[in-house]
């Protein structure tokens, strides 16, 4: 697996976290919306990787299958 539940729920505070800071920091921060587009589009692509490999797992599982 590419990655494991915990390190994926690690990521998802961690950018949960930096959103917060981000927002609290206040307009004063320079380019932070284009940091949010980019953290946003990372964990998007997570969450499809982590998608595609929860279905290539259940349908190998239900291929493997006796239906005999």
């Amino acid at each position: 697996m590419l990655f494991d539940v915990g390190s994926l729920w690690a990521m998802l505070r961690l950018h949960v976290t930096t959103l917060r800071s981000l927002a609290a920091a206040g307009s004063d921060e320079q380019g932070s919306v284009v940091e949010k587009v980019i953290l946003t589009a990372v964990f998007a692509a997570l969450a499809i990787a982590v998608g595609a490999i929860i279905v290539a797992k259940i349908t190998a599982k239900a291929n493997s299958i006796n239906l005999n």
